[in-house]
């Protein structure tokens, strides 16, 4: 008999589920205080809680039984995961419970944006009858602009299409087909914004989507767009969605989510065009059935040893099995990301070779890893090592894995291969030592980085003049360059600089560096 314990409250549907299977005995405590979780948590196997536990370090070490810890929501902030996989603990969430509930939303604030519902109805309620003040527009045969294009996205889609109007979408990693299902046209941010009557947002607040939708971008939209974002604060620009409403540019906003919560300061509030929600894309009931009953779900593949997707960290492994691949995991990650920030497009094939002594060992967890790199910078969701493979297949992503004995200069060497509509770009990382994971080609350039912080990729004609105004326009913005190589294959031909960083750079002196001559592109990386 397996023993849980669920210290918060969650929906009955989801203690139901749990108590349904023989094997469990589950214990409901949502009030308990953190000394008396530390007390009891050794007896259990499972803990399952919302946000009102917090899951420290100490309690995690007091549950010498504990395999499982489950989180009936979306975020994890309140676990420790680290203390968690440190002990070989899985960690779960349940991230797709509320994609009806966001959706909806979403298309709630549309219609209440489109008719002025909220302004209507605080009119009436102040005994003003005032019908020509509210005068709105119809959603049928309008043009909706979607940036992101993920499980939200489509579920915001395919509603829109029922209501007659042209659905576009700006995904730059989903390759341009994958919309044609449910009638949607991918296509490039600017024609998505110049061409939307209304636009919403659903893709992960970034490095690359903060203020996505700033000042350059709104002056591409239609006079009289109308924005809603219930995806996350700091996407849109706030300052400059207040100055495009103030001139006429958007006609009006629905927002969800701010730039700061509570948003009590902003001036957006003070606008009659602006309407607004505290943060309640998921907050329906259903939406708490769901994650309750998706995350005792997946807690119980997780004890009874079934498959799961959800987990926040790597599932714990035997040490037998991993002992030849794990060193390797960190690299597999790293180039992962690295392929992903330099394609720069949807990608639509991943090839992996295995090169060397690592070849003769079960890859799988290798490729898992890989995916978890290359799909994370772009996810809204957690990616990790047991979901990324359903997630890639579920992107249209074709993994190919091949292996290759026999390799030059390298004991072991991971190559990397990614191919997106007409490009390819390749990437390959070997070991040094035990822990020293290095980056040794990009394309056809031969390099040796270190995988780790912040790394400039510049390529550039293989001339006099061209490194040190890059050093220059980097030290007279005071950002220190750790380190520094250049791979080429011809004199006076193309060449490629890889700079290591001790900041991330911002846009205006990438701007910058695009601006020296023989300078051909530069691209930020994070790794």
């Amino acid at each position: 008999m397996m023993r849980i314990l669920v210290s918060d409250r969650i929906a009955d549907k989801g203690i139901e589920k749990l108590r349904s299977i023989q094997r469990f005995s589950v214990d409901v405590m949502p009030d308990i205080s953190h000394e008396e979780l530390m007390r009891r948590i050794g007896d259990y196997d499972a803990l399952v809680v919302r946000s009102r536990t917090r899951v420290t370090r100490e309690v995690i070490e007091a549950g010498s039984n504990l395999k499982v810890i489950g989180r009936a929501g979306v975020g994890v902030d309140n676990i420790d995961v680290d203390a968690a996989t440190s002990r070989g603990i899985i960690v779960l969430n349940a991230p797709e419970g509320n994609t009806i509930s966001a959706a909806e939303h979403t298309i709630a604030m549309m219609m209440a944006l489109a008719r002025n519902i909220p302004q209507a109805h605080q009119a009436l309620k102040s005994r003003i009858w005032k019908r020509e003040a509210f005068m709105g527009t119809e959603l049928y045969d309008k043009t909706l602009g979607l940036i992101g294009l993920g499980r939200i996205g489509r579920e915001v889609a395919k509603r829109a299409s029922a209501m007659h109007m042209r659905v576009v979408a700006y995904d730059p990693f989903l390759a341009p087909e994958s919309g044609e299902g449910i009638g949607v046209a991918l296509s490039s941010l600017s024609d998505v914004l110049s061409g939307a009557d209304f636009l919403t947002i659903h893709c992960p607040l970034t490095r690359e989507t903060r203020h996505l939708i700033g000042d350059r971008e709104f002056a591409m939209m239609k006079d009289g767009v109308r924005l809603v974002n219930c995806a996350r604060g700091g996407i849109v620009d706030e300052e400059a969605l207040y100055k495009a409403i103030l001139s006429g540019k958007v006609a009006g906003a629905a927002l969800d989510v701010f730039e700061e919560e509570p948003p009590l300061k902003s001036p957006l509030l003070d606008l009659d065009c602006v309407i607004v929600t505290p943060h309640l894309g998921a907050s329906t009931e259903e939406a708490q059935v769901n994650v309750a009953v998706n995350i005792a779900e997946q807690v119980a593949h997780a004890l009874l040893g079934e498959p799961f997707r959800n987990a926040v960290n790597v599932p714990f492994i035997r040490p037998e099995a991993m002992a030849a691949v794990k060193p390797y995991m960190p690299l597999a990650e790293k180039l992962g990301r690295l392929a992903t920030q330099l394609c720069g497009a949807g990608i639509r094939t991943l090839r992996v070779t295995y090169g060397g002594a690592i070849a003769e060992h079960d890859t799988r967890p290798l490729t898992a890893t890989l995916l978890k790199g290359l799909l994370s910078p772009i996810m809204t969701i957690d990616v990790n090592f047991v979901n990324a493979p359903f997630l890639s297949r579920e992107r249209g992503i074709k993994v190919v894995e091949a292996k290759d004995m026999a390799v030059e200069d390298f004991t072991s060497l991971i190559t990397v291969e990614v191919t997106t509509d007409g490009k390819s770009t390749t990437v390959a990382g070997t070991l040094f030592g035990t822990n020293d994971p290095r980056i040794v080609r990009i394309d056809e350039y031969h390099v040796d980085a270190i995988a780790s912080g912040h790394l400039l990729v510049i390529p550039h004609i293989d001339k006099p003049g061209v490194i040190g105004p890059v050093g220059m326009v980097l030290g007279r913005n005071g950002i220190n360059i750790a380190s520094m190589h250049v791979g080429r294959k011809d004199i006076g031909g193309r060449a490629l600089m890889l700079l290591g960083v001790d900041s991330p750079v911002p846009q205006h002196v990438l701007r910058e560096i695009l601006n020296v001559d023989g300078v051909a592109d530069v691209k930020p990386v994070e790794l």
